[in-house]
């Protein structure tokens, strides 16, 4: 059954231009208009919606789900005045003129600014974002609707159900997350048959030193781990249960040194080469309560230092 659209009171809240600030001051104008002139996306000429007040309209879709697309626009529009000044007028349009208009923006100004602008925000205090002298950031993947359309249907496809197909396409995404702000950055998108972990490898390119990552354990392999360590991050992800390492040196807490490589050749002919394995710290913990085969994880957390 069709949902119905929600309407929003008429005029302009005070919540709508709250909205806008937060944007504005986000995603300042004239940075919007940078970026949509570097990406040959800027209006020609004068529009009843031109391209920078489509792109926080876009973002107004996020904060307004659930409500039609014009009363998204109408309360953006609203703030937009409060936003550009009054000098600048704008009329709600139809709906095809909403389509043409986003159409004509594409989705390369957005990307593009969400890469140049979306960053860690945590501050000294924030809460749950720092241990000790790292920021805390974790490393993940996860799937997400988008709209039901050929063209989402022939690039991004639909997951398999148990009677078909899903009822609409999936995309699937891969980013890091700021723990305590749980701002998402250096986000990579692909198809719903895309694999985590090729996502992955152009999201730890983000990593910077400083930064303590943390990781499931699908992404731990000796390719990934050797790209991370060297953007300068420190790393403590977990392992799968089959994977076992050599014990190098025992420490005091229980934790011990050993080595991983980057190709299982590496391991098998030259286990010795030290240009040719990474070191890490292993360390081991069980769980309370459980079977003796399930709360045992004999090498579930790997560390960079």
């Amino acid at each position: 059954m069709a949902m119905r659209p929600q309407h929003l009171p008429s005029g302009t809240r005070i919540t709508d231009e709250l909205a806008m600030g937060i944007l504005a001051r986000t995603y300042p104008t004239e940075k919007v208009k940078a970026v949509l002139q570097e990406t040959a996306r800027a209006s020609q000429r004068e529009r009843d919606l031109p391209a920078h007040v489509m792109v926080y309209y876009v973002m107004a879709l996020g904060l307004w789900m659930g409500v039609s697309c014009r009363e998204v626009l109408r309360c953006l529009l609203s703030g937009v005045q409060w936003l550009l000044g009054y000098e600048h007028r704008y009329r709600v349009t139809g709906k095809s003129g909403i389509t043409q208009a986003r159409q004509r923006l594409g989705w390369e100004p957005l990307r593009k600014l969400h890469e140049e602008v979306v960053q860690p925000i945590a501050q000294c205090g924030s809460r749950g974002a720092w241990y000790r002298s790292w920021r805390l950031v974790t490393l993940d993947g996860s799937t997400m609707d988008v709209a039901d359309s050929a063209d989402n249907v022939r690039v991004f496809g639909r997951p398999p159900a148990c009677r078909g197909a899903s009822a609409y396409p999936q995309l699937r995404l891969v980013s890091l997350l700021e723990n305590g702000t749980h701002v998402l950055f250096g986000t990579e998108m692909g198809s719903y048959c895309t694999s985590e972990l090729a996502l992955a490898e152009k999201v730890i390119a983000r990593l910077q030193p400083g930064m303590l990552c943390l990781a499931d354990r699908v992404f731990t392999g000796g390719q990934m781990w050797k790209r991370a360590t060297a953007t300068g991050a420190d790393l403590l992800w977990r392992c799968q249960l089959k994977m076992n390492f050599a014990c190098a040196q025992r420490l005091e807490d229980g934790s011990y040194l050993s080595y991983v490589y980057p190709r299982r050749q590496d391991r098998i002919r030259c286990p010795h080469n030290e240009s040719r394995r990474i070191p890490i710290r292993v360390i081991e913990y069980r769980l309370r309560g459980g079977s003796e085969k399930e709360d045992y994880h004999p090498c579930d957390g790997l560390g960079s230092r």
